[in-house]
């Protein structure tokens, strides 16, 4: 069979991330085998996220910048999948507007991609796919870009719909993986080295509550756990809502579960995490993070942050100014509001003003990494166990990896350490990431 070559494209979360992988593990059973160039491709494809508009715009522009690789290589197969697909709007511009797509597929249609390259191959004609159907594939074969950290799909889609997010529409409502699947899948990755997994849903606390018999996320850490040759155990996303004190107590009591959590906030006041659907208030929210580090005082805590929603006041925005100080983040992920067609909140009438966001939204970036450098200086003359993950792209005499509480940390070091659990002290730090020196 002869040898073709692709390229995958990926935008977005850890889930997209992960389905590129599964998608590359169908791809080499197909004799295909991946490279950088595209000039040498037989096939891209661009496995989309509509979270933000910023990502969709990209999509296009680089979908749009294939036509005339295309017309140089007319044999050239290019594909559009991902979230953007599962909207009509979108899907619908890739259609009128791309002639040059050859394959559109879904979330829910990863598995049929073999299927779907035989359609185009064989009758030479576009193929659209995005049939909502079940495609909860519980033996997850992929090709990870990593050797010794795996993500891992414990459960698909979300049931919050929170006012502003389009991702229960793309990735449909929540389905959780079975346990044994998971299992046996952590296991095979600890026999093949792998030293740290990370679970990946929307909303991994709500993991279980579709199966039969019903089980929940803190039974499914614990079961992991004695799973040996596994280290580090990581997940992402936690929803405030349903973050349980039977969790909390598992994170305490489990050596291998990462000091570190994920737990959006997106505002810190009140009215507008009403009007969000969040379905929680800014008070609930800190009695969480109190009840977080009374357990684990030395827990890295992270978080997601609007800035710019719909009807948000100058006093909305200073709520969650005063929520930063009060929680102080180890890391937030920022971002101004991105209208998206579909949500509640798109039909808003109180849109507020892009330069008041812009404005708003550099005053709590400054702020916020003030406070990153200040918590980062913890670390000052401490020694972590880091994972390290590879070397600088700048340096590969510099090394770089994680903290069990999620801090990047550099230093020089051999690369026959990447994939091992190393001592380093701590002799420098900025906003982002600590410097150390390796401890033999």
């Amino acid at each position: 069979m002869e040898t073709k070559k692709y390229i995958i494209k990926t935008y977005g979360c850890q889930m997209n991330e992960h389905d590129s992988e599964r998608m590359s593990y169908m791809l080499h059973n197909l004799n295909y085998i991946e490279t950088d160039k595209y000039d040498d491709a037989d096939l891209i494809i661009y496995n989309t996220c509509i979270i933000r508009e910023n990502a969709e715009l990209k999509v296009y522009g680089h979908v749009g910048a294939m036509k005339a690789l295309k017309e140089k290589n007319p044999n050239l197969i290019i594909a559009v999948c991902g979230c953007m697909m599962q909207i009509d709007e979108a899907r619908e511009v890739i259609r009128d507007k791309f002639k040059h797509v050859d394959i559109v597929f879904g979330t829910k249609n990863l598995s049929s991609l073999p299927y779907l390259l035989n359609q185009y191959l064989t009758y030479n004609e576009r193929v659209i796919d995005v049939e909502d159907v079940d495609d909860i594939d519980e033996l997850q074969k992929a090709i990870r870009k990593d050797k010794h950290s795996a993500y891992i799909n414990i459960i698909y889609g979300c049931d919050n719909f929170c006012s502003y997010c389009i991702v229960p529409y793309t990735r449909g409502r929540e389905s959780s993986r079975s346990e044994s699947s998971i299992l046996k899948e952590i296991t095979q990755l600890g026999e093949e080295g792998y030293k740290e997994i990370t679970l990946l849903g929307q909303n991994v606390n709500s993991y279980g509550k579709n199966l039969h018999p019903c089980t929940n996320f803190p039974s499914l850490l614990t079961n992991i756990s004695k799973i040996d040759s596994i280290e580090r155990i990581r997940f992402m996303t936690s929803h405030p809502k349903d973050l349980s004190d039977e969790l909390i107590e598992i994170m305490k009591n489990t050596e291998k579960i990462c000091k570190h959590i994920h737990l959006p906030l997106q505002s810190g006041s009140t009215r507008i995490l009403k009007e969000m659907n969040r379905k929680y208030t800014a008070e609930q929210y800190l009695e969480k993070i109190v009840k977080l580090r009374e357990a684990i005082p030395d827990i890295a805590i992270t978080t997601d942050l609007i800035i710019g929603f719909p009807g948000e006041t100058d006093e909305d925005f200073n709520d969650t100014m005063n929520m930063i100080e009060k929680v102080r983040f180890d890391q937030a992920f920022m971002f101004k509001y991105s209208r998206r067609i579909g949500t509640t909140a798109a039909k808003m009438n109180n849109q507020v003003d892009k330069d008041i966001t812009s404005e708003r939204f550099q005053k709590l970036l400054d702020r916020v990494n003030d406070i990153c450098y200040e918590k980062n200086s913890e670390y000052l003359n401490t020694v972590q166990k880091v994972l390290v993950e590879g070397t600088s792209k700048n340096d590969t005499s510099t090394l770089t990896g994680r903290t069990d509480t999620n801090r990047i940390v550099h230093f020089k070091g051999q690369e026959s350490y990447i994939g091992e659990i190393v001592n380093v002290k701590i002799t420098d730090y900025n906003s982002f990431a600590l410097e150390g020196e390796l401890i033999e």
